[in-house]
């Protein structure tokens, strides 16, 4: 039998497949809303600023709208994540070009000349330390996503405990006190929840 399909993350093909055709508005904006704040986020993490990865998003949509017509989904050949990683990673670096060439002309502030971006302080740009970086944010971008599905299937006070003992790690003895409810409830919820949230992430993680 197969999955109910599920609109809100479509599977990597069948996006895929629909957005080669650039006049598909709507799956467009699919693909900015669960693509563009992962690679916004990298960028930042990568060391630009927030200007500077708004551009990086823009330009890798640009340049995977150019490519995608000829993009053939095939993971055993080229993983779609690696795929994207190596469209973000190249306008990061342009990125930087243009901050080193800005700043020889003084045309960059003092603050931002003086910050060293993560990726100009490793030997080997396309190496390990961003797809680290980037398998991070793919990871962070699941479980915001997760979370967001999760919430709508637990109630209010049972959220409140897992985000207040679990994400924002508060003892156990302050969230029970806080909510008024019992250790032994805070624990319960955790372990629901948790359950929950990595069931989802998984469901989640086979689709983007």
């Amino acid at each position: 039998m197969s999955a109910p399909k599920d609109e809100t993350y479509p599977t990597r093909s069948s996006l895929l497949e629909r957005i080669k055709d650039t006049q598909d508005h709507q799956s467009w904006r699919e693909f900015n809303d669960v693509y563009s704040k992962l690679i916004f986020g990298f960028a930042v993490k990568a060391g630009l600023t927030e200007s500077e990865a708004q551009e990086v998003v823009q330009e890798t949509m640009i340049t995977a709208a150019n490519n995608l017509p000829e993009f053939r989904y095939d993971p055993k050949v080229c993983a779609f994540k690696t795929w994207l990683l190596n469209l973000s990673r190249w306008r990061v670096q342009d990125q930087l070009r243009k901050r080193a060439q800005a700043a020889q002309t003084g045309a960059m502030n003092r603050s931002d000349a003086d910050r060293t971006a993560t990726i100009e302080r490793v030997s080997d740009p396309a190496g390990s330390p961003l797809e680290a970086l980037w398998e991070n944010e793919w990871r962070t971008t699941l479980l915001e996503a997760a979370c967001e599905k999760v919430k709508r299937q637990v109630d209010l006070k049972q959220w409140q405990m897992f985000d207040l003992y679990v994400l924002k790690e508060w003892p156990v003895r302050d969230v029970a006190k806080a909510l008024g409810v019992s250790v032994g409830r805070v624990y319960l919820t955790k372990h629901r929840v948790s359950a929950l949230l990595r069931k989802e992430r998984e469901r989640i993680e086979a689709k983007l």
